[in-house]
């Protein structure tokens, strides 16, 4: 029987760090080489309720909502056996990329999801670790819906389930020793893969309603 080993409470400066991450060049905050109008932020306006903002700045910009539990007090990590489970509202504006994902020392990523309204019924699930993935297309999905999504990240199988069902499972795993911290997080495209916000919109915003994990 799994036990749960950590309830997100994106309020608590003990489990998130704000506005930086390892996985930005030099910790941040912005990250054009990914295709990222990003300016993270600290602000908890922009994650601290759980609702993932970002607004227009002046400068062509977005500041933008991260948080990540590396370098926080509680330094919580994933590890290979794990399943996370999330229930998440996804976006609805054009521009606006959504994920959780892992990540530490330089890699050990794994993408719990990946989201692009463009592509309104798409989701996108990749394993970099060992490398595979795949876009699955749902009718749950879709912008501003209710998806509810798990992941467990097995030595030699990832498995992503939706809203219960076993979506895509990779055959290739993460390894007996893999872990890593969680990060969550709203980007903003630049244009290069998927199309940037509307001139006349200000803000985009999703909500991650829950997030645990069991072990």
């Amino acid at each position: 029987m799994s036990e749960i080993v950590f309830v997100a409470d994106f309020a608590s400066d003990r489990q998130w760090v704000a506005g930086r991450s390892w996985a930005y060049p030099d910790g941040g905050p912005t990250n054009p080489g990914d295709d990222k109008l990003d300016h993270l932020t600290d602000d908890p306006d922009h994650s601290r309720t759980g609702a993932f903002r970002a607004t227009r700045r002046s400068d062509g910009l977005w500041d933008t909502g991260l948080l990540t539990t590396e370098d926080s007090a509680d330094g919580f990590m994933v590890r290979t056996g794990d399943r996370l489970e999330t229930r998440v509202r996804l976006p609805v504006g054009l521009g606006a990329w959504p994920a959780i994902w892992t990540w530490r020392d330089g890699g050990n990523e794994v993408d719990v999801f990946e989201y692009h309204p463009d592509h309104p019924d798409l989701l996108e699930l990749t394993n970099h670790v060992r490398p595979g993935g795949s876009y699955v297309r749902d009718d749950a999905v879709r912008p501003g819906g209710v998806v509810e999504l798990a992941v467990t990240f097995g030595m030699r199988d990832v498995v992503w389930r939706l809203n219960g069902r076993q979506i895509f499972a990779d055959g290739r795993g993460v390894g007996s020793r893999w872990h890593a911290y969680l990060i969550v997080n709203l980007s903003v495209c630049a244009g290069r893969y998927h199309p940037p916000p509307e001139p006349t919109t200000s803000e985009l915003s999703y909500q991650v309603e829950s997030l645990v994990v069991r072990r």
